[in-house]
């Protein structure tokens, strides 16, 4: 170990120490020997929660095989991430990163300051992945009982390596052997390390120190951390059965929240933050059925349903207004669901309202009818346009036709909806979103992608360049579709979508 690596050590030790002392002033352990003797003893031994290997291994390992063909002659670092404080002396739940979790199989609050290393240094055939945890802390130290955020006393049992091993299939080693691993014949022969960008600062750090003192430097001809970071979001733009099978189960979650939200609209109508009776129903049924939401819930009634990412959820569902539901469940694989539903607050839409949620819903079909293999990704959006511009014509809202509107100089119709049509889903809500161009934007279309088709339309409150009754209405139909050999299925169909069928399930549901 360099003497670098050593000063980098105790800098990460102290740092893990001021994090272990945090909240000492307000409750401090007793500090004798005789405490630490009597909590280190009669202890029994705990069956392990690990039977077998995880459904996902078999499908991680061919994830992790593809990505090794892109980089032979490479060491591959994909960390985990680490525990992020929240406040003071508390962290958030620990989600690791996407890339780790696809590569791996773990979700849910797995495993933080874990990393990956996928090594192809003899050949991407013959790659040799390695995963480093830190171990459980046994019973006979004093880390059990004394690390509010390692020792199992306060955060449960852990998974030990062997037991990861089995998990995963992948062998496992200490973290505390990542440095001397990641070094070892780095430069020689050309051998180089790369790591993805922003998911652990401090194994950035480590990685960039070990090149530097390798005499590596960055030429035309390598690849970078950039390249790898956009490696491992192009390998999810094609899903395989098992992860289509996750997001099914995520939109089915999904739709069970929908349905609470609704039978919550009466408590919801009463509470002056009826939104957050809202958000309650929903996020609820997530943490029941999964992991937790894949984002933070919209839930926009009347003029905040015209703010495209209204989160706050704190004002009023009245009679009348519409509610705008932007909502997905993560189960606990990490998957999720992207599922936006408007509905009439009091069951039954008015005129005007019907009128702009049919125009929102002719777009989402002409872009349904779009979305087939052999099209490109952006037909989907163009597709949707050419309804949303007609359709602002006809009512007169457009300054210019639809078709000086539609060209690359014109897009007056991007005012009242200012977003995109779609984005890819699965890991992330956003999936994929280090994808090259050519890979997303411009791609073809091809079976197993999984992606969001969501148009809509915004009128706010004060926009003054429409008449006074499409004030304060924002729509927004958002489905999940995997496209197939044939051309696609929508996931979440069995959410109602048409005005009558949306006014006849709420009635049923409240009735």
């Amino acid at each position: 170990m360099t003497g670098s690596d050593i000063s980098a050590n105790n800098d990460a030790a102290e740092a893990k120490d001021d994090l272990e002392s945090r909240g000492e002033e307000r409750s401090r352990r007793p500090q004798s020997e005789a405490f630490s003797t009597l909590m280190r003893s009669g202890w029994g031994t705990e069956e392990s929660a690990v039977t077998g290997p995880l459904t996902v291994a078999p499908y991680a390992a061919a994830r992790r095989g593809a990505l090794a063909d892109q980089f032979p002659g490479t060491r591959l670092v994909i960390p985990a991430g680490t525990l992020v404080p929240r406040s003071n002396d508390t962290d958030y739940r620990f989600r690791p990163h996407s890339a780790f979790s696809h590569l791996t199989g773990l979700g849910a609050d797995q495993e933080p300051d874990a990393v990956l290393v996928i090594d192809t240094n003899s050949g991407a055939a013959d790659h040799e992945a390695v995963l480093y945890l830190r171990p459980p802390s046994g019973k006979d130290s004093d880390e059990f009982f004394s690390s509010a955020r390692y020792g199992e006393f306060w955060v449960g049992p852990r998974p030990g390596l062997d037991d990861m091993a089995t998990a995963t299939g992948i062998v496992t080693r200490d973290v505390a052997g990542l440095s001397d691993a990641l070094a070892k014949d780095v430069g020689a022969e050309g051998c180089t390390v790369l790591v993805v960008k922003n998911s652990d600062q401090a194994i950035e750090e480590l990685v960039a120190r070990i090149r530097a003192e390798a005499g590596l430097t960055e030429t035309p001809d390598n690849p970078d951390d950039a390249e790898l970071t956009q490696a491992v979001s192009e390998l999810r733009l094609i899903k395989d059965d098992w992860e289509i099978d996750q997001l099914r189960q995520a939109v089915a979650a999904t739709i069970d929240g929908f349905v609470n939200v609704v039978r919550s609209l009466p408590a919801a109508i009463a509470h002056h933050r009826g939104e957050r009776v809202v958000e309650g129903a929903f996020d609820g049924r997530a943490r029941i059925e999964g992991n937790a939401v894949g984002y933070e819930t919209i839930a926009a009634a009347g003029d905040h349903a015209t703010t495209l990412h209204w989160i706050r959820n704190d004002g009023p569902v009245r009679h009348g207004d519409l509610l705008l539901l932007d909502a997905g469940v993560e189960v606990d694989s990490l998957y999720t669901a992207d599922i936006t539903r408007t509905l009439p607050v009091s069951g039954r839409f008015s005129d005007v309202q019907r009128r702009v949620y049919q125009a929102v819903l002719d777009a989402a079909d002409a872009a349904f009818e779009a979305a087939r293999p052999g099209n490109r990704f952006r037909d989907v959006h163009a597709a949707a346009m050419a309804v949303i511009a007609a359709r602002l014509e006809h009512w007169g809202l457009l300054p210019v036709s639809a078709a000086e509107s539609l060209s690359e100089d014109g897009q007056q119709h991007r005012r009242w909806m200012v977003h995109g049509t779609s984005h890819h889903l699965g890991l992330d809500v956003h999936d994929c979103a280090q994808a090259r161009r050519e890979m997303y934007l411009d791609a073809v279309l091809t079976p197993g992608m999984v992606f969001t088709i969501e148009p809509g339309l915004y009128f706010k409150s004060n926009d003054l360049l429409v008449p006074a009754e499409y004030r304060g209405i924002g729509i927004r139909i958002e489905d999940d579709v995997l496209i197939t050999e044939t051309g696609n299925t929508n996931l979440s169909a069995a959410l109602p979508r048409k005005p009558d069928e949306v006014e006849q399930w709420m009635a049923r549901l409240n009735s």
